[in-house]
């Protein structure tokens, strides 16, 4: 076996500015893909003998970014600038073996069950960012459908009631997270939505070296369901047995296709954790020993944590320990270096 030696990092790279919000050059950043390509003789990705895929979950500014909607800080208070700034690295190290870059984003517009304006209560006061609403909470009239997007949102006032009862029941029944109201995010046509700067250059200049276009899977864009995973919204039927979404199954034949997955994004707590979780169950389902191949980069991510709100760092540790446990492998990405 032979070990496929690291990459230094282009110049262009500055570390300083990931956390930051500008402009890739394209053109520019082209040019000098064609020339890093050929001084450091990289073929193109059609031609991996090892196929690896890099899986980054929602690295967009809504999420990266410090004073941005939901940025996920971790309990160092600066977690995802300082997990780009890593998965940025390890893009430019391993062009040459990263055969395929996947990009989710989490895409949302204003009227969506997990966002304030689509519950009322009996004053017509929407529910306060980070409010848990429960099944009990619905159940007794506390937070009710607001009938003023039913319409927009294609439903009756009555029907779109009984789907939020039928909605927080398929949480409780399924032991999932309470839900949450977040602050509006990652709205579509919004600077929020957008990757990272910083990553989108590193991808961009990937797919110019290696020929490999990178891959966008849109989530989250449903009024009706949360969808922290990118393989599956968290209901898949309304309250009449009706589907209201689909698991992503192209997106998990296309990964397990691949003859190594490298996992980072965020956050560690919820759409990170829900998508390995959920493309775990896929592995079990064919052949367990798949899991080998299911690299989680750890420094490449983080939980929610908003000191004295909430904390969810004790709860990602343990799932990630869970996945390890299951086979897959908790890594650093300094430690990653494909030998074939």
């Amino acid at each position: 076996m032979t070990t496929l030696t690291q990459l230094p990092i282009p110049a262009h790279f500055d570390l300083a500015t990931v956390g930051e919000v500008w402009r890739v050059p394209y053109q520019k950043r082209a040019t000098a893909a064609q020339a890093w390509a050929k001084q450091h003789q990289l073929l193109p990705a059609a031609q991996d003998k090892t196929r690896v895929c890099l899986l980054a979950i929602d690295v967009q500014n809504t999420f990266c970014i410090p004073e941005f909607e939901l940025f996920v800080g971790g309990r160092s208070g600066r977690g995802s600038v300082e997990d780009n700034q890593r998965l940025c690295e390890f893009i430019y190290r391993n062009l040459g073996v990263i055969t395929e870059i996947v990009l989710t984003m989490d895409t949302h517009t204003a009227a969506q069950i997990f966002h304030g304006v689509f519950w009322v209560n009996t004053l017509g006061e929407h529910p306060p960012t980070l409010t848990m609403i429960t099944l009990e909470d619905v159940e007794q009239g506390i937070w009710r459908a607001n009938p003023a997007v039913a319409v927009s949102l294609g439903h009756s006032v009555e029907h779109l009631q009984a789907y939020a009862l039928h909605y927080v029941r398929q949480l409780h029944t399924q032991g999932k997270y309470p839900l949450t109201i977040w602050p509006y995010h990652s709205m579509l046509g919004g600077i929020g939505h957008a990757i990272v700067s910083a990553v989108e250059e590193a991808c961009f200049f990937h797919n110019m070296v290696r020929g490999s276009q990178t891959r966008f899977e849109i989530k989250g864009s449903n009024p009706l369901t949360e969808n922290y995973s990118v393989l599956k919204p968290e209901v898949l039927e309304d309250q009449a047995k009706q589907a209201i979404a689909q698991s992503n199954t192209a997106l998990i034949q296309t990964l397990l296709s691949f003859d190594v997955v490298l996992i980072a994004g965020q956050a560690k707590s919820h759409c990170v954790a829900w998508t390995i979780d959920d493309l775990l169950t896929e592995i079990q389902a064919i052949d367990p020993k798949l899991a080998h191949k299911v690299y989680l980069l750890e420094d490449c991510t983080s939980p929610v944590c908003i000191p004295g709100v909430v904390d969810f760092t004790e709860q990602a540790n343990a799932t990630f320990q869970r996945f390890a446990d299951a086979g897959m492998q908790v890594i650093q990405s300094t430690a990653w270096i494909l030998s074939g």
